[in-house]
């Protein structure tokens, strides 16, 4: 075959190629970078969508007025709490859930379901049925009156809403990595578990010399998908509050408020892009930092 007709029909193969991949470009363009692209042009921009649409060039201004603005700084220390404290928490139930049902118990397939089912419920819905339980007179104050203990105001008292959400998302997002864990706990060799029982290793010492070092690469990623999930709580936060992120903006995210400025206020869509993009830089951030001392403790 010549050179020319060899030329030709690798033309004509990545063209059929690109004629494929066609439908799945078209609605990454539409749908992910369009939209991307879109929200940094307006993140630069006073953007006035209703009615006549008009768009006034500001520059920086939108991401200056960020530090300035109390709600905002509200709404990034809510979310940050949420992430230091859910992330961490949800990340080692996970893991001892999952040591827990590979250890051989009775009845393992049962629980595995069992503990997996929040998993499957929707989020709204789940969150509608927590509320109904922290409700004055739900589950959780009669359980807690059981013991003599005094009820709570779950949803209405500041200094408490949001630690309602995150024993809810706990609860609701561990048994998902639970489920990551256990498969890469099959991937551990048995002979290493044998070897440190014949030098005398109990079980709590197999758990933290053998489990958790040979498990750092799934620790990593299910640390990262947690940071990413994390800081992007809205819909229970919006459900809780009613879109107001109170009460007294205790349950206010980033998101939440991102929300507000963008479909709630005149004017103020370009301002809900800068914060969407700067709320996107943050989660990169702390997903490189993770990365790297993730990659600094399998060093050693």
């Amino acid at each position: 075959m010549s050179n020319r007709n060899f030329s030709k029909a690798k033309a004509r193969e990545a063209g059929q190629g690109y004629v494929f991949m066609s439908p799945t470009l078209l609605v990454l363009l539409l749908f992910i970078i369009g939209p991307i692209l879109y929200a940094i042009f307006l993140a630069f921009h006073k953007v006035q969508l209703l009615g006549a649409a008009d768009f006034q060039y500001v520059g920086f201004d939108n991401f200056t007025k960020i530090m300035n603005d109390e709600k905002a700084k509200i709404a990034l220390w809510n979310t940050f709490k949420y992430v230091i404290i859910v992330v961490p928490v949800q990340t080692i139930l996970a893991l001892v859930l999952a040591a827990t049902l590979n250890a051989g118990i009775k009845g393992q397939k049962f629980f595995r379901i069992i503990y997996f089912l929040p998993t499957l419920t929707s989020s709204a819905v789940l969150t509608l049925i927590f509320m109904w339980m922290y409700n004055q007179n739900g589950l959780f104050n009669k359980f807690l009156s059981i013991f003599g203990l005094p009820g709570y105001n779950w949803i209405g008292d500041p200094s408490i809403a949001l630690n309602a959400i995150m024993m809810m998302n706990i609860w609701s997002t561990a048994p998902f990595y639970m489920v990551i864990y256990l498969a890469a706990l099959q991937d551990i060799p048995e002979s290493l578990y044998e070897a440190a029982e014949l030098d005398g290793a109990n079980v709590f010492q197999k758990f933290l010399f053998i489990t958790v070092p040979n498990l750092r690469p799934v620790t990593s990623f299910v640390v990262i998908m947690g940071l990413i999930g994390t800081f992007q709580l809205f819909d229970q936060s919006y459900i809780f509050s009613g879109g107001s992120g109170g009460p007294n903006n205790s349950t206010l995210t980033v998101v939440l408020l991102i929300y507000q400025y963008a479909f709630k206020s005149m004017g103020t869509m370009g301002y809900a892009a800068a914060i969407a993009f700067a709320l996107a830089i943050v989660i990169l951030i702390a997903t490189l930092i993770q990365r790297k001392f993730s990659k600094e403790e399998s060093l050693y």
